[in-house]
């Protein structure tokens, strides 16, 4: 059976496409891809079709990542039910996804991306739209020391 995360942020063209690139890349390293699905959302429809952003996508290829996701739009009754984890870049994000849930059991399956930081450096992953390159490099940062503590999780507990 496979292990379904769902990465979501607000537009899902800068932080979900990379945390989803870059978790393929953790459990690709680690010889488990084939067990994981990985998919990315938004909890806006503003970008639906749309590739990740240029500038999100120049910073991955630098690290070796390539962002391949098209923006959708978080589904709540094809996503909770789908995805056995759902991690949101930010307490606003995490806000609107909680509204969406149905029930007790949606809500169990959110996260934040930062609360599996070993460091506890951040409190979520800033949303790099409107700034410039360190922004971006910052996102890749905390996603691949985030994306760790969470490849450590699912395996504890999934």
């Amino acid at each position: 059976m496979k292990r379904k995360v769902l990465f979501v942020c607000l537009g899902n063209i800068c932080r979900s496409p990379a945390a989803e690139a870059v978790f393929k890349g953790i459990v690709k390293q680690k010889g488990e891809a084939s067990i994981y699905e990985i998919d990315s959302a938004g909890t806006s429809d503003y970008h639906a079709g749309d590739p990740a952003d240029a500038r999100m996508n120049l910073h991955a290829k630098k690290r070796g990542y390539v962002l391949t996701s098209i923006s959708r739009p978080f589904n709540p009754n094809r996503d909770f039910d789908y995805f056995d984890i759902i991690v949101a870049m930010d307490d606003d994000n995490l806000f609107n996804l909680k509204q969406m849930s149905r029930n007790k059991s949606d809500v169990k399956k959110l996260y934040r991306m930062t609360d599996f930081s070993s460091t506890g450096k951040y409190s979520s992953v800033p949303d790099p739209y409107y700034g410039g390159s360190q922004g971006f490099e910052l996102v890749i940062d905390i996603l691949e020391e985030a994306g760790e503590g969470l490849y450590q999780h699912l395996n504890s507990t999934l």
